[in-house]
């Protein structure tokens, strides 16, 4: 997507049409060139969100060289209330921020957690530098799992990370310590993931699950546990959990899946460590790593000694 540096702000989108894409209508601008999606299209049509050189015209009207396209995304406001929660920013730019989520902070608030997470701390990072913007989660990541958690500052950023999540596009790796020592270097697991009962949150490997793959890769092995990365393939719930579990080596702590041993850690070691994906707007494929925290390094110390 072509842009003007003036233009750039988190709810606004441009496109400067060119000899290329001359003789085209707004209609196909907006989707083919701007790949925004039918159901923001029509809400920004209700909002009257969509101009071409700073006027409303019809979406059939056939464009030339030097038109610019303007879609003006309305601020939407959050119903989660400010705490003063430290945070740990990895990234940032005018369409998302990325942060390195502690254990034990649940993402956001529920009927067990009304307070204390992690939308209460962005809110809070948001007025602190004057900003505002609809927290849009990308992914989650469980209550005691720490690590990457992507917040989308539209709905078009929104869109196409969820698209690119869907697609596959999206590298999500993670680091883990397992029971066990796993003999074989690397492998995956390709195995159903859902739950048999509709009311539990425990999830397990069966025939009418949903399509779930694993890779894991050895990074280090004890003499009774492994470290080993872990790619996803598919986002099911707890799939780490359940697939590690499958095979034979539940994650250290984990209560669910596993048993937990509170002189090693006081919860799973599971860590959502680099993410890659293509910046939204600008398409430039980006990396982003969060350092491993204290008490899984404490963990390993603990099986190294």
């Amino acid at each position: 997507m072509k842009y003007e540096s003036k233009e750039i702000c988190s709810n606004i989108l441009t496109f400067k049409v060119d000899a290329e894409h001359a003789g085209m209508t707004l209609k196909e601008i907006l989707y083919d060139k701007m790949r925004l999606s039918s159901r923001l299209v029509r809400k920004l049509k209700r909002k009257k969100g969509i101009l071409v050189n700073e006027n409303r015209i019809p979406f059939h009207a056939v464009l030339r060289k030097g038109d610019f396209v303007k879609v003006i995304m309305e601020e939407e406001s959050n119903q989660f209330e400010p705490e003063d929660i430290p945070i740990e920013v990895v990234y940032e730019d005018v369409d998302l921020l990325i942060v390195n989520k502690e254990p034990g902070i649940v993402v956001h608030p529920t009927k067990g957690h009304p307070t204390g997470t992690m939308a209460n701390a962005i809110v809070f990072y948001m007025q602190e530098k004057k900003e505002n913007f609809k927290i849009r989660f990308v992914n989650r990541l469980d209550r005691d799992t720490s690590g990457l958690i992507i917040i989308a500052k539209n709905p078009f950023a929104q869109q196409e990370l969820s698209k690119q999540m869907q697609e596959n596009l999206v590298e999500k790796i993670y680091l883990a310590v397992v029971k066990g020592r796993i003999k074989e270097d690397r492998g995956t697991i390709c195995a159903p993931i859902g739950r048999e009962e509709p009311e539990s949150i425990k999830r397990k490997v069966y025939e009418g699950g949903q399509p779930s793959v694993t890779h894991y890769e050895v990074i280090n092995r004890f003499e009774e546990a492994t470290v080993v990365r872990v790619k996803l393939e598919t986002g099911r719930t707890h799939q780490i959990r359940v697939h590690m579990t499958h095979i034979g080596h539940p994650l250290i702590g984990d209560e669910l899946y596993g048993s937990v041993d509170e002189k090693l850690i006081k919860r799973q070691a599971l860590h959502a460590e680099t993410l890659t994906f293509y910046q939204p707007r600008t398409n430039e494929r980006i990396e982003v790593k969060a350092s491993v925290p204290k008490d899984i390094e404490e963990l390993i110390e603990k099986l190294r000694t």
